[in-house]
């Protein structure tokens, strides 16, 4: 494929960008075990890029009445929790140089808009972004529909587009649109997952992806 008309990358958060997998799993183990509900730390790892509600779902379906308590209980307990979680070494870097070079950057993200303009609050990184998505605002991964509005606020088209992120969400996401998709190995899915979904690459730290997408201009 001819790289040289790539101009907008949309970046997942959770484990693409933000170091924060390790405290989601704990905050969901907790919201679980205050609600009396068993609750795995691999099946709450596997749910990370859904949205909230459809994690309630997944991983909650037989106490429906319960998903407003364990949601509350999570969330307070994630923002307490995570004050520590930042952005991957060299992320920082990625994005600026990357947005230096010329490409539109996006985010697509499973978190609600409260939880996202939290983060980016923290990390300063408003202005880097041309538009953010949040799963509470639209339809959650893998539904391409938080892909096609991203598409739209810039005017890029879909060939025109990478999707970056570290789970199946992600790139069925954009499979599900043609979009061409990248998977990162040092979030949440295996490699293994990720082949499945056909990406260009699949980088294994921040530094291999900054170097992939400085030459997809």
């Amino acid at each position: 494929m001819n790289h040289t008309q790539t101009q907008l990358l949309i970046f997942d958060w959770d484990g693409t960008l933000f170091n924060s997998v390790g405290q989601i799993v704990k905050s969901l183990l907790f919201a679980a075990e205050q609600a009396q509900q068993p609750l795995t730390e691999d099946a709450a790892k596997s749910i990370i890029g859904l949205g909230l509600p459809e994690v309630m779902q997944t991983l909650f379906p037989q106490v429906p009445e319960l998903h407003s308590v364990i949601l509350d209980a999570y969330a307070s307990h994630y923002v307490e929790n995570s004050q520590h979680d930042q952005w991957f070494e060299g992320v920082a870097d990625m994005l600026h140089d990357l947005k230096q070079q010329g490409f539109k950057l996006a985010v697509a993200t499973g978190k609600s808009r409260r939880g996202l303009d939290r983060v980016l609050a923290k990390t300063g990184s408003q202005n880097l972004f041309d538009i953010t998505r949040a799963a509470s605002e639209t339809k959650s991964k893998p539904h391409p529909l938080m892909l096609q509005e991203i598409l739209a606020h810039t005017q890029v088209s879909v060939h025109n587009a990478m999707m970056i992120g570290d789970t199946s969400y992600d790139l069925e996401m954009a499979q599900n649109i043609a979009m061409p998709r990248i998977g990162v190995s040092y979030g949440v899915h295996s490699i293994a997952t990720l082949q499945q979904y056909q990406p260009q690459m699949i980088a294994d730290n921040v530094e291999g992806l900054h170097r992939y997408l400085s030459q997809a201009l």
